[in-house]
């Protein structure tokens, strides 16, 4: 088994750029740009379809998403805009081209 690897400035920079990321998507911002139904909202997010309906509704019934969920939803938006300009070797590396 390798030696993991150390973590370096670069690094330790990039971690901590990332859990400071303000990035996302409102469930409502995504459903208002793409024409996409609550089903594949809950695909995106990995989460129920009920799950996803109280994210639309209103009263006390209402749910609310994660930080990951709005994650998730800005890394779909991001990759529905600029798919095209994503290098072949980057789309292979993260699994959405063969």
């Amino acid at each position: 088994m390798p030696k993991p690897r150390p973590l370096q400035t670069r690094e330790l920079r990039l971690i901590s750029a990332y859990s400071n990321w303000e990035f996302g998507m409102t469930p409502q911002q995504f459903y208002s740009k793409w024409e996409v139904s609550y089903e594949q909202i809950a695909l995106i997010c990995s989460r129920s379809d009920s799950t996803v309906r109280g994210w639309f509704r209103n009263g006390r019934n209402r749910r609310y998403p994660t930080r990951n969920d709005l994650l998730h939803l800005g890394l779909m938006d991001f990759w529905l805009e600029h798919f095209e300009e994503i290098p072949k070797h980057i789309q292979v590396l993260l699994g959405i081209a063969s």
